[in-house]
């Protein structure tokens, strides 16, 4: 049941942001590979999580902010698409526990490792910092982790970009999947794809402009950037 429902909100979420949104995805395979691992993408929109569920082929499973279910159908609904809360103000333990059952079971898990949406100085694709988080489940799970990098999510916001016909460029890029090594202690195992993923993101942000000859107004923009405000 779970996966007929979630596929039909694929499926319908396509429908929707077809005349409204043209999606290019680069490097989408090494989204496809089998077995567990995390997916770890930069956010910089409410619109991210719908986006990449309908450019990967493989079914997700989304680690989403808990606000998300504190409306009771809201979150019989993300539970349905098996969807799981994380508390960002803390250490959620029974997010992780949550995260470590569904990668042992082969699953894909779905994260954002910025702790929210983020543009400008404040986002790792301009070089800011990363929580551990994902760097963490990784090296408990034993699984890689695949960066992933959006641009273009954030121009839905404007209301121009909801006309029929628009069609708002939205680029994915998938990275190299990222091993946690073998040899060395948990707290420089978590070090090192911390490092390697943080790379990855601004690797694979110049190699996205490189490949679709984007340019800097294709990044995204912070909130009072859109408004006008900067």
């Amino acid at each position: 049941m779970t996966w007929c429902i979630y596929m039909f909100s694929r499926t319908i979420l396509k429908v929707l942001l077809w005349p409204f949104a043209r999606t290019q995805v680069l490097h989408r395979e090494r989204a496809s590979r089998p077995g567990p691992f995390i997916l770890a993408a930069n956010h910089i929109s409410h619109f991210d999580p719908p986006m990449l569920t309908c450019a990967l082929r493989r079914k997700v499973d989304w680690m989403a902010m808990v606000e998300l279910f504190e409306n009771p159908w809201a979150a019989r609904y993300f539970r349905a698409v098996d969807a799981f809360p994380t508390d960002r103000s803390r250490v959620d333990r029974a997010a992780v526990k949550t995260a470590l059952a569904r990668l042992r079971q082969g699953r894909l898990v779905g994260m954002f490792p910025e702790g929210g949406i983020r543009a400008g100085k404040t986002s790792v694709l301009e070089g800011a910092p990363l929580r551990p988080g994902s760097a963490a489940l990784a090296q408990m799970a034993r699984v890689p982790v695949v960066p992933c990098v959006l641009l273009g999510s954030d121009r839905l916001y404007a209301k121009k970009s909801w006309r029929p016909g628009r069609r708002v460029g939205i680029h994915i890029g998938f990275g190299n999947p990222i091993e946690p090594p073998e040899g060395m202690s948990k707290g420089e195992a978590r070090q090192y794809v911390e490092d390697r993923l943080r790379a990855a993101f601004q690797e694979l942000t110049q190699e996205l402009r490189q490949h679709f000859s984007l340019s800097d107004a294709d990044l995204p923009k912070t909130p009072a950037h859109r408004k006008g405000r900067e």
